[in-house]
């Protein structure tokens, strides 16, 4: 296998035959008729809250789910890796979880993946991550690239491949954190009103 497309049609990690699905990120709209044209979001356990106005479409509820999402995970990002960066952090990843075994030639951010979050090509020995990656927390991004370097020694995904990863301990929470980028961007364009909490912000 030349490449790894780390991809579902909509846009996720995939996943192994008989591996187990993480579970979705939850998030939860809250509608108030007291907040006129503000929108506010934050984390509540494993769960995104997003508070929006009352009178807000579900278009623009989707559109502003989506954007505070994103909003929330540039802000968790401690901070944007180069290509030398990310080389380095791909040496320590390999030494930590990999026992040094996984070497690429290459590590580089590129932008033509839209529809993937890392590819690897085994022969080249090069590791591609997409640009949209930038800004998310530091363990997603650790996850992808471990990921990527586990195909430089395990082409496909099958038990021996899932064990490298079982040594990084937030595997599941990565891939939770991925799926639910993943949901919100495909959020339909109807959706169900939540009723109203207690608002005592605006």
């Amino acid at each position: 296998m030349s490449a790894d497309p780390l991809n579902r049609a909509s846009d996720g990690v995939r996943h192994a035959a008989g591996q187990p699905q993480p579970e979705r990120a939850a998030v939860e709209v809250r509608r108030s008729a007291r907040r006129r044209r503000t929108v506010s979001a934050y984390r509540e356990g494993d769960r995104t809250i997003v508070l929006i106005p009352a009178r807000m479409s579900a278009a623009e509820e989707q559109r502003w789910v989506t954007k505070m999402l994103d909003r929330l995970a540039a802000q968790e990002g401690k901070r944007r890796l180069g290509d030398a960066e990310l080389t380095e952090r791909a040496a320590h990843l390999s030494r930590q979880y990999l026992d040094g075994r996984a070497r690429p030639d290459t590590v580089r951010w590129v932008t033509n993946q839209n529809t993937r979050w890392g590819s690897c090509t085994p022969a080249e020995g090069s590791i591609r991550l997409s640009h949209r990656l930038q800004g998310m927390p530091e363990y997603v991004i650790d996850y992808v690239l471990l990921h990527e370097l586990a195909h430089l020694l395990v082409p496909g995904h099958g038990a021996r491949f899932w064990a490298l990863l079982d040594a990084y301990p937030r595997t599941e929470r990565a891939r939770g954190f991925l799926e639910g980028v993943v949901a919100a961007r495909n959020l339909p364009h109807t959706l169900p009103e939540t009723p109203a909490a207690p608002d005592t912000t605006d």
